[in-house]
């Protein structure tokens, strides 16, 4: 076994040192760096490509060759792939919004049940950590928090926890879950929301969060700085 894995090595190594001989010029250097940067960036795009035909195209483009296809072959062909591309993606999309619709309401019915949980009459559900005794914010307010965000399968897709720094906002300029939810909340409070996809970011998600994902946020409220111009106004209607 260790004999075969000292070939397998010298083997790799050889290899590894007759590709790197290979790129000895600048021009081969900017040769390859091209074509690996276009194949990284385009390995998700195109999938199972043909990689001897994209070769064989390519070379007879680059050369100035007639094609084995006519110019409008061509576009035809990539017009028509990128259509079927879009009709796969968006039924995709379609598939996996339902799914995640069907699981959500799911785990809100059972995290509903759980001892602690509260629902509100927006469907979003909070417990209580622990109870601060500071400033409770309202929507025009700066709040400073902690959070870290989960899906309803664990994944961790933000967190200024892990990030080590502290969040500030106007709390009216967030997800409508969390500006509901901070304003139960009084400085010093930690609580963990359990946000419906329709108080998130609803069917069509955002970035790393899928379409009709019920997110899960545990939120620390460190602080509230008050808008003062909402503060003069309830002064004046009060006098």
């Amino acid at each position: 076994l260790v004999a075969a894995l000292s070939m397998g090595s010298m083997s790799w190594a050889a290899e590894s040192v007759q590709t790197s001989s290979s790129l000895s010029s600048e021009e081969a250097k900017v040769a390859y760096s091209l074509g690996f940067i276009f194949g990284k960036n385009n390995a998700t795009a195109i999938e199972n490509l043909d990689i001897d035909k994209f070769v064989a195209g390519f070379k007879d483009g680059y050369k100035g060759q007639q094609g084995l296809l006519s110019e409008d072959d061509i576009k035809k062909t990539l017009t028509d792939y990128k259509e079927r591309r879009m009709a796969q993606a968006q039924a995709d999309f379609q598939k996996q919004s339902v799914e995640n619709k069907v699981r959500g309401e799911s785990y809100l019915a059972d995290n509903a049940k759980k001892t602690g949980v509260m629902t509100t009459s927006t469907g979003l559900q909070y417990e209580v950590l622990t109870q601060g005794t500071g400033l409770q914010p309202k929507p025009a307010d700066t709040v400073e928090v902690h959070y870290e965000g989960k899906l309803t399968d664990g994944t961790v897709f933000d967190s200024s926890i892990q990030r080590g720094q502290t969040a500030s906002f106007r709390l009216d300029q967030v997800i409508a879950g969390w500006t509901e939810g901070l304003q139960l909340m009084k400085a010093g409070s930690k609580y963990r929301f359990t946000i419906p996809s329709g108080l998130a970011y609803g069917e069509m998600g955002a970035g790393s969060i899928p379409p009709n994902a019920v997110l899960i946020f545990d939120v620390e409220l460190i602080n509230v700085t008050k808008d003062q111009a909402v503060e003069k106004s309830d002064k004046k209607k009060k006098k």
